[in-house]
């Protein structure tokens, strides 16, 4: 059946001579996987260049129940990028938001609400001119309100501890390793209340914004035992320098 549905790009690579195997995160499928065979003809409609980390596409997909790899029929450029390919800041944090979403979203999930909330944030992020170094720490940070492991802030109190199992803050220390201490729990008190529009008043050192960048990492390990290294995250940590 073929299906209409906006996809963002997470991977894709070559597969033979003129097919790409990518994986797509749609609005109305989920996680998908298809084969797409590349024309060598500078008139055919799908360009290797439209399968690029985090691209938003419009999608036709022909959908086949039990198929390991979907055929990918049609794909348009939904949203035009303005800057994500062209500054080396953003283009650094697209590919590892494309990892970190390969290995954190699953191939069941079909979510339209956190599939708005990722279209929305890459377009935030393309569309913004500065003060965006904080903004793969509140995306991951809010991407866990939709993952179901949103950290619970109420009754938080100066001195708390975070215990990241539970995702709550506490009075006591819990009697297990995975817990922060009450700096570091304040820090992540401090990240749930930025957003894209107010994070720039946040000022951090390079250090402190990439251990808080492990810390998340660890937190979501908790919670997804199988998230693996990230490839991507060492290009990442080197930007930003003070």
């Amino acid at each position: 059946m073929i299906t209409k549905t906006r996809a963002l790009v997470l991977h894709s690579f070559k597969y033979g001579e003129q097919q790409m195997i990518v994986d797509f995160l749609t609005e109305t499928c989920g996680r998908t996987s298809c084969i797409i065979k590349i024309p060598t003809s500078a008139r055919g409609k799908l360009k290797k260049q439209y399968f690029q980390p985090l691209f938003i596409l419009d999608t036709d997909i022909d959908i086949r129940q039990n198929a390991r790899l979907q055929r990918l029929k049609d794909a348009r450029i939904a949203v035009p990028f303005t800057s994500i390919p062209f500054n080396p800041y953003k283009t650094a944090i697209s590919l590892f938001m494309a990892e970190f979403l390969r290995c954190t979203t699953r191939r069941e999930q079909t979510d339209p609400t956190t599939f708005s909330y990722i279209e929305n944030s890459i377009r935030w992020l393309d569309g913004c001119g500065e003060g965006f170094a904080n903004f793969h720490i509140v995306f991951m940070m809010r991407l866990s309100r939709f993952l179901g492991f949103y950290p619970n802030t109420d009754n938080y109190e100066p001195g708390d501890w975070f215990d990241m199992r539970s995702s709550c803050f506490c009075r006591q220390r819990p009697m297990h390793v995975d817990v922060l201490s009450p700096d570091d729990a304040r820090k992540i008190g401090l990240l749930l209340r930025m957003n894209y529009a107010t994070m720039h008043l946040y000022r951090m050192s390079h250090f402190d914004r990439n251990r808080m960048v492990d810390t998340i990492i660890s937190y979501y390990r908790i919670h997804m035992p199988e998230l693996p290294e990230l490839k991507s995250l060492q290009v990442l940590k080197e930007l930003f320098a003070d």
